[in-house]
């Protein structure tokens, strides 16, 4: 991971990029599962994304050395917040924000040191939830570093089912009202994507490989 650090500072057409480990279960735990990491990068377009993804030394080194690795190509619908003191995912308004069809989220945090245990004290019932949530295609989390600095992601089949968990009052849905009102974050950001592709494999197979066939028979 150090060495994939100091190469991605030579990638010149990366616009912004971050290194993550994971956590166990559905990776919503603070301890860390060792053998799944995380590369987050931003490119200028699909085309060049796919091209860096396929040919950058960094890419081969890490598949070299994975049992199996998945690539998901996303482009930005909605974005607000802030990650390292920017927003990275400003939508290019080519699809006028349309939701329709699969859909990734993603929120990041930087949590207030003296805010961690309660944090974490609301992990469990979200991991629950979204563990046995039938619509959720792919579900990680992921940190830059452990406990403070945290980032979830999901891929769902429409806006609906993801508004729906998202929502109401569920354990995610407390837990947001709980950040609110105690400012438990430093920094946050919320980001959703279209969802373009993929390529590789995670568990064997393609995570969006039932969402693909529920929108053929549609």
């Amino acid at each position: 991971m150090g060495a994939a650090r100091l190469a991605l500072r030579h990638e010149n057409k990366v616009l912004f990029w971050k290194l993550c480990g994971s956590g166990t279960g559905h990776g919503f735990t603070p301890r860390p599962n060792w053998g799944v990491w995380a590369i987050m990068a931003v490119w200028p377009d699909e085309e060049t994304a796919r091209q860096a993804i396929d040919q950058s030394p960094v890419w081969a080194r890490w598949r070299k050395r994975a049992v199996e690795d998945w690539t998901v190509f996303l482009r930005p619908i909605s974005a607000r917040g802030s990650w390292a003191g920017v927003n990275p995912f400003l939508p290019d308004g080519e699809d006028g924000g349309d939701q329709t069809g699969p859909l990734a989220a993603l929120t990041r945090a930087s949590v207030r040191p003296s805010r961690v245990l309660r944090f974490w004290s609301r992990v469990p019932d979200i991991q629950s939830m979204i563990g046995s949530d039938p619509n959720v295609a792919l579900k990680i989390g992921i940190g830059e570093v452990p406990l403070l600095h945290q980032v979830t992601f999901s891929i769902w089949p429409d806006a609906e089912a993801m508004a729906k968990f998202a929502r109401g009052n569920g354990p995610h849905g407390r837990a947001i009202r709980a950040v609110r009102d105690g400012q438990w974050f430093s920094e946050e950001l919320y980001a959703r994507f279209r969802v373009c592709g993929s390529s590789g494999q995670w568990d064997g197979g393609n995570p969006l490989a039932h969402l693909h066939s529920e929108k053929d028979a549609a």
